[in-house]
């Protein structure tokens, strides 16, 4: 797929043994490649190889990742907190002897507070390796999604901005066939505006007569406009070929077209070259604002 696009969306779940989670995955177009990360907390160290992964699979892009993920209890043991119950029976040794009662039973003893403690049992190393790997693996499954959007609406756009590269070359091939582009036509108009120049004479030196001469020739002469135009369009249809990251390129080339455009226009000597010549810088502008959206 030559060219992809920057926008994209995915989502996709996993668990592993009491932790359940989704990941979503938003990108739209970007200058450059800028990677937003929320993680919960304890999974803080995720966001390293979060990062490490987008920047494999995209080059350019605003892409937002979310993790929601939340660990279900897990096993727990019940523990006798010896300092406490030691504390405990002694307070109770001594009540008995000041009550002159037998002492309480050791089920009434241990159902005090804080002498049977619930806790969690710790993880291993490799419970929390293997949690990890699979979260990762999951990112890489919605991160795969997110590119399979990206390159098939990057078909989409391919097939727009060549077609409107190929209506841009017919528009230029059109104008370098005007009748106005033809020497003949162009011999005459200098003539005219020549003698125009020089019934005017009077209040102009010769030096400034062949300035304004010059300009007026330079003026009327168009074909290197049209030259750059089909050198542009030659390299944007190249470029639309090319499995690189060419979203820059081919804005700076759009910018150059606009140039161009806006040159020969300034310099158009009839009403048709300076119809098409605004029809140009329309399909120019429509052109640019797809290309914003190509990787």
């Amino acid at each position: 797929m030559a060219i992809k696009s920057m926008t994209g969306f995915g989502r996709s779940e996993g668990v592993h043994l009491d932790t359940p989670w989704h990941w979503e995955l938003r990108t739209v177009n970007g200058r450059g490649l800028d990677v937003r990360v929320r993680l919960p907390a304890g999974l803080e160290d995720l966001e390293s190889p979060v990062r490490k992964i987008c920047a494999e699979y995209f080059k350019r892009g605003n892409c937002t990742v979310a993790l929601n993920a939340k660990r279900d209890q897990g096993a727990t043991v019940i523990q006798l907190n010896e300092a406490v119950f030691s504390q405990v029976l002694e307070a109770s040794r001594r009540a008995s002897e000041i009550a002159k009662e037998d002492m309480p039973d050791l089920e009434a003893l241990i159902g005090i507070r804080g002498v049977l403690e619930t806790i969690e049992v710790e993880e291993s190393d490799e419970t929390i390796k293997a949690r990890r790997d699979a979260l990762l693996e999951s990112f890489k499954e919605v991160v795969r999604l997110v590119l399979a959007n990206r390159e098939r609406e990057g078909a989409h756009l391919e097939e727009v901005v060549q077609e409107q590269v190929d209506k841009i070359g017919a528009i230029t091939k059109r104008i370098s066939q005007l009748p106005s582009r033809q020497p003949e036509f162009i011999r005459g108009r200098l003539r005219e505006m020549v003698g125009k120049l020089v019934d005017e004479a009077s209040a102009l030196d010769q030096d400034r007569l062949y300035q304004e001469a010059v300009l007026l020739a330079q003026r009327a002469d168009v074909e290197e406009e049209l030259k750059r135009l089909e050198a542009h369009v030659a390299e944007a249809r190249g470029l639309l070929k090319s499995d690189a990251a060419v979203g820059r390129q081919l804005d700076f080339l759009a910018q150059e077209f606009n140039r161009e455009a806006n040159t020969l226009c300034s310099k158009s000597n009839d009403n048709e070259m300076t119809r098409l010549g605004l029809e140009l810088k329309v399909l120019i502008e429509q052109m640019r604002e797809q290309i914003q959206n190509i990787e």
